[in-house]
């Protein structure tokens, strides 16, 4: 038997064995790590971010003045929400779809927001 062979037990044994939204959010981590992004866990109030992750949910919510879009975008250790003042819709931005954004961070309600941040649609791997 080589040395890698317990590594590899171990990571099968986990792989069965783990929640499979879990092993999402590690994979999402990993992504992150590897682009350069931040983890939204790390971001706070007032700071510049680039983050990474994919989208749970995208909602069209009009609102007295100006019609809004949101995005809950997870990237493995918090949520972040994207909101697009004055759009109904952005090609692409659909729930499962994995996103890189960037903009400055601010707290709405006690949850981290981007209004309208730069996006990049990313492959999915």
């Amino acid at each position: 038997m080589s040395d890698a062979a317990p590594g590899y037990w171990r990571r099968l044994v986990r792989q069965l064995t783990s929640d499979a939204s879990e092993l999402d959010a590690e994979d999402l981590s990993r992504r992150v790590a590897q682009s350069g992004a931040r983890r939204a866990s790390e971001c706070s109030s007032g700071q510049a971010a680039t983050v990474l992750g994919r989208l749970r949910s995208v909602e069209h919510r009009p609102r007295a003045a100006v019609a809004t879009l949101e995005a809950e975008l997870f990237d493995g250790s918090e949520v972040i929400t994207l909101v697009w003042l004055g759009r109904r819709r952005i090609p692409g931005i659909e729930p499962g779809r994995t996103v890189k954004a960037s903009g400055r961070i601010a707290v709405r309600d006690g949850r981290k927001v981007l209004y309208n941040p730069y996006y990049e649609l990313q492959r999915s791997s």
